[in-house]
């Protein structure tokens, strides 16, 4: 009995030494963090993801159909607008602008009656356009992409995509922004470019276009938006993705703080100042809010000392950790964790 009650004792001990000891450390204070009001250049900025596409790009297809004969193009081939790119057997159409001119000619000798010769004429032209259409050419300035005929095949006309034209010169990206967002955005903003495949080269740009209306997926709002790039790298190339951060507000060397510092409910933003070692709120007026530092217009002065939000200690995780360490037990010590 005297060793039961003596083993009870030492272990009554060995838990009041516990609390005394190690008991407080799950119950921190939360330690107060500061920062200095200070003047800095303060951005605000929008993200969105999106893919660099060709300023042009135009399916070239031919206006009648027939027999192709010639190719003069070939994939990677550089082309100016209106250079012919093929050709199709115009024996057929030659014949019909040959028939119409005959009879636009026969109508002029005999006088036939003004409508008759201008049903001719018509006629004539029609014709004739059918034969330029069997000369392909280029939409456009730019570079093939994809050239699906070949000497021999039998087209049937515009349905049918003959060659695609690209401009990989002039690139762009297209990306899609939040609804909450898309108010801020305005032609000509500052923007900044990474492409995934080239993350060490960002490329700058600006804000070409807005789209008016939006896209909706999935019940999320979006609206797309075009940037102009300025001076891509070589190898860049259309269908490659890139993130893109556009700068909507900038100011320079004005007063601010840590985004963290500032509470703001409705339209009244506060921040809480230590002065004297105590805490103190003060109302303040916000500008430009960045994701690091919020512009401070009124309410405070530079070298004031503005609250974080504190570092606590995470009760429940150093109580578990700490649960094997009561003497007696033979547990071992673990470090408690620290959480934000």
């Amino acid at each position: 009995m005297i060793n039961g009650l003596l083993v009870v004792v030492l272990l009554g001990a060995g838990v009041a030494g516990y609390l005394v000891f190690f008991g407080s450390s799950g119950n921190a204070q939360p330690t107060a963090r500061t920062a200095t009001a200070a003047n800095r250049d303060v951005s605000e900025v929008v993200t969105a993801a999106g893919t660099v596409q060709s300023s042009f790009s135009a399916t070239a297809s031919f206006g009648t159909s027939g027999t192709v004969t010639e190719v003069n193009v070939k994939v990677g081939d550089a082309v100016t607008k209106g250079q012919q790119l093929a050709k199709l057997d115009p024996t057929q159409a030659q014949l019909q602008v040959d028939i119409a001119q005959g009879n636009l000619d026969t109508a002029a000798l005999k006088g036939t009656a003004t409508t008759a010769y201008r049903q001719a004429e018509l006629a004539l032209k029609q014709a004739q356009d059918a034969l330029a259409a069997t000369t392909l050419t280029a939409p456009g300035d730019g570079t093939i992409t994809s050239v699906t005929g070949s000497v021999g095949q039998k087209v049937g006309g515009s349905a049918s995509g003959f060659a695609v034209v690209t401009d990989l010169k002039n690139l762009v990206l297209h990306a899609n922004v939040s609804e909450s967002d898309v108010s801020k955005l305005k032609a000509d903003q500052a923007a900044t470019v990474t492409v995934n495949a080239m993350a060490t080269q960002p490329i700058q740009a600006k804000v070409a276009q807005v789209d008016l209306t939006p896209t909706t997926s999935n019940n999320v709002v979006q609206y797309g938006v075009t940037l102009s790039l300025t001076a891509p790298p070589a190898g860049l190339r259309p269908g490659q993705s890139a993130s893109v951060e556009i700068t909507v507000s900038h100011v320079s060397n004005v007063l601010a703080v840590p985004a963290a510092a500032v509470q703001t409910v409705g339209n009244q933003s506060t921040v809480q100042v230590m002065e004297n070692g105590v805490e103190t709120r003060k109302t303040v007026e916000v500008g430009v809010r960045g994701d690091q530092y919020v512009e401070i217009k009124s309410g405070l002065t530079a070298g004031e000392e503005v609250v974080l939000p504190p570092v606590t200690t995470s009760t429940n995780t150093n109580r578990q950790q700490q649960q094997g360490n009561i003497p007696g037990t033979g547990g071992q010590r673990t470090n408690g964790g620290f959480g934000r």
